[in-house]
């Protein structure tokens, strides 16, 4: 059985406490070890251009800044959806390191024959 986690993500700073609890999710992942990819569509396409997860989306929430600095040190990676990312006029040299652009195909190519657990959000 497969150890991979793979963390779906649509929405963006528009609902900040599900983009937390998305990003709680794969930095659990990602710190117990589980290779992690976050595929990022809709508005979560934002979320890796560098300066754009901000704030805190609670009292008593991890900031986004430090979920994703936490996401990055453990070795979570992300797969940004060109479609969405191009449509809303992006910059794609402007990327967090640990993103790249991909779609669904590269997504099934990560996930490979063994499955991944997934999360939807």
């Amino acid at each position: 059985m497969s150890n991979k986690a793979v963390i779906s993500l649509t929405t963006g700073l528009e609902d900040p406490e599900k983009v937390t609890v998305a990003f709680l999710v794969a930095v659990g992942a990602a710190e117990q070890g589980r290779p992690t990819l976050m595929f990022l569509t809709k508005e979560a396409v934002r979320l890796v251009q560098p300066g754009t997860a901000v704030g805190t989306a609670c009292e008593g929430c991890p900031s986004l800044p430090d979920l994703l600095a936490r996401y990055e040190a453990a070795g979570g990676t992300y797969l940004v959806c060109p479609i969405c990312f191009n449509a809303k006029a992006l910059d794609p040299e402007n990327l967090l390191p640990n993103a790249q652009m991909g779609g669904t195909v590269p997504m099934w190519q990560w996930i490979g024959d063994e499955g991944a657990t997934t999360f939807s959000y």
